[in-house]
């Protein structure tokens, strides 16, 4: 059995929704892609897909091999190219994921300006606020939020984003604002749980001495959104990205606290598998987000 032959047909089976349909787009005969379809389950020693007179619908394992039996196939396609030419037009479907605020706050707004310069591409953006495995998982490239990079992938920093301790100008009003860490003791704060220490809070001074204050929390929260939406509402104090928070500080909505004291910042990274011949669409993608956040990142430019 040519088993890339096997994963061509099997995917346009999905794709198409009815092996008489692959097999007109395939210029081949129904008992054909039948075949294929059987030995390729014969193989596996697996049912592929469950058949009636109506419909297919894919099994467990179908769907896990149509997923990557797709990115396999655009996979040879590309190496193929680059065979050919030695300049590759980037297409195929390229999986992108992010984390759910970033990811929906400035990396949406950007994606119709990047589909139009790259037609042949099909984005497939997945957000999520967890680490995923971009190999096991099926992913091209992440946009993660982070302080380090890691060992196992290759990291291309997009830009930086400020944590900042902050409160809304009611909560001022009642409380009084914290003129050093140590007064954090006497406020409400809110923490993020996402964070290894939501508890725990890490500012330097001008001097940059450490200063680690474990606050009183009236509230936890894994989504910052969520903790914002409670500064907003007066509940206390938080810290949280600029990238997420920007917009309130530069309207009002949120007030800077503890001048002279900051938080360390953090990297906005694109991430991908390490390899020694980088596919085009990757890396189109990572060069168009890196010219997208050149310079002052939009979250820290005051208009």
């Amino acid at each position: 059995m040519d088993r890339l032959r096997a994963y061509e047909i099997f995917a346009t089976v999905v794709a198409k929704g009815s092996f008489t349909r692959a097999a007109d787009a395939l210029d081949t005969s129904p008992a054909n892609v039948t075949r294929y379809v059987n030995e390729l389950e014969a193989h596996l020693a697996v049912r592929l897909l469950n058949r009636s007179s109506r419909r297919l619908s894919l099994t467990e394992a179908g769907q896990a091999l149509a997923e990557r039996a797709r990115a396999i196939l655009d996979e040879v396609a590309e190496t193929e190219a680059i065979a050919s030419s030695a300049a590759l037009s980037p297409r195929g479907r390229l999986r992108v994921n992010a984390p759910v605020s970033f990811g929906s706050l400035h990396l949406a707004p950007l994606w119709p300006r990047f589909l139009a310069r790259h037609p042949e591409i099909e984005l497939d953006v997945d957000l999520v606020d967890r680490i995923v495995d971009l190999v096991g998982e099926g992913y091209d490239l992440a946009v993660r939020i982070s302080r380090a990079g890691s060992q196992e992938l290759v990291a291309r920093r997009l830009a930086a984003s400020r944590n900042i301790v902050c409160a809304a100008p009611d909560y001022i009003a009642r409380r009084g604002a914290p003129q050093t860490p140590a007064d954090l003791l006497n406020h409400d704060c809110i923490g993020y749980s996402g964070a290894a220490t939501a508890d725990e809070w890490h500012l330097a001074d001008e001097s940059s001495q450490p200063h680690t204050v474990k606050v009183p929390c009236v509230m936890h929260s894994n989504n910052g959104d969520t903790v914002r939406a409670a500064a907003l509402a007066g509940l206390g104090i938080i810290w949280q990205p600029s990238f997420l928070i920007g917009g309130d500080l530069r309207q009002g909505r949120l007030v800077p606290l503890l001048p002279g004291y900051r938080m360390a910042d953090i990297d906005v990274l694109a991430v991908y598998p390490s390899r020694r011949y980088l596919s085009a669409k990757v890396r189109v993608m990572v060069d168009f987000l890196a010219e997208a956040f050149r310079g002052t990142p939009p979250w820290d430019r005051d208009s």
